[in-house]
């Protein structure tokens, strides 16, 4: 049984995010992360894969930098990692690339994603990818209950507004995976150690013999958000009945409630 999961990197969050005077933003001085959903698909992988004797496969498309995150990918314990070298922040473009990725591999029976991508902000890449593989999608997932390789049908939970849903579908199957779904695992540094002279595939669009659409989106350019001075300011009373009230007509005021 195959398993894919596709992940990529994004810029760190937890450090300031530069854009440089062409309005892109800079990865010169930011160390590119894994997309924080992806760490919960890529564990579910590695999970499935092991209970199926089966293989999984991380799969990124994009520039040399998303190769950090098929590494971390490695790293926890993933079989086989490949990146598509194309750039694109439209999610159609992405699924086209994605779904002929899926198949130029061969015999993948379920593909894994994490909710959405922080990067462009969108999960529509998911419903996309499934649709132009022409598989079953299974969005929301917060568990998979059963895998039946031999019979090709999967059962999960799946997590609604107002409560749980169970389905069970044939495979090949899309999933979607919620945060809750497991405890994804953290690569050490000697596991890091050992993965660092896997080879990576990369493949290009050529390879794939497609015919890549015209970007229905394209990010223009971005910006670094202006700064907002701000003084904090005490406030004052005899009594916190007094304070309070002070601080709802200051509230009023700035038309905060």
């Amino acid at each position: 049984m195959k398993i894919l999961t596709l992940t990529h990197a994004i810029p760190d969050l937890t450090t300031d995010i530069m854009v440089d005077t062409e309005g892109k933003v800079s990865w010169d001085n930011n160390k590119p992360i894994i997309n924080p959903p992806d760490e919960y698909a890529i564990e579910e992988a590695i999970i499935q894969a092991k209970n199926a004797d089966g293989t999984s496969i991380a799969l990124a498309i994009g520039g040399e930098q998303h190769t950090n995150a098929l590494k971390h990918a490695l790293a926890m314990g993933i079989h086989e990692a490949i990146r598509v070298n194309f750039e694109t922040t439209d999610n159609l473009t992405y699924a086209t690339i994605a779904a002929a990725a899926i198949e130029n591999v061969r015999g993948v029976d379920l593909v894994l994603l994490g909710r959405e991508r922080f990067d462009v902000d969108s999960n529509l890449h998911i419903y996309q990818t499934a649709r132009k593989l022409g598989w079953t999608l299974l969005a929301s997932t917060s568990q998979i209950l059963e895998v039946d390789s031999a019979e090709k049908i999967i059962k999960v939970e799946k997590t609604l507004e107002y409560g749980k849903q169970i389905l069970a579908a044939k495979l090949p199957a899309v999933i979607s995976v919620l945060k809750g779904i497991n405890e994804p695992r953290y690569p050490t540094l000697l596991r890091h150690r050992n993965i660092s002279d896997t080879t990576i595939q990369v493949w290009s669009v050529d390879d794939l013999g497609i015919h890549v659409p015209k970007a229905k989106t394209t990010a223009i350019e971005y910006k670094t958000p202006s700064t907002k001075n701000t003084t904090p300011e005490i406030i004052g009373g005899e009594s916190p009945e007094e304070k309070a009230a002070v601080l709802v007509d200051k509230l009023i005021e700035e038309r905060i409630i």
